[in-house]
């Protein structure tokens, strides 16, 4: 599991382990929090298609699906 400071997640970077459509690389492009802090919305972007989906952040803890940084 990886440790995820939730307050640095906008801009970070991460790689799919399982690539599909040639999307390999991600950007955290958006991130809003509510008044206690929690994190309600996450958008993650396709660097090489510039596709964008909002996700659970808490996802990127999987470390059998994403790596942190750009690999």
């Amino acid at each position: 599991m990886i440790n995820i400071n939730p307050r640095k997640l906008l801009h970070s970077k991460w790689t799919a382990t399982n690539p599909s459509n040639k999307e390999k690389h991600f950007l955290v492009t958006e991130v809003e929090f509510n008044e206690e802090g929690e994190v309600i919305h996450c958008l993650l972007e396709a660097v090489f298609t510039n596709r964008s989906e909002p996700i659970d952040w808490t996802v990127l803890k999987d470390e059998n699906n994403w790596r942190q940084g750009w690999a």
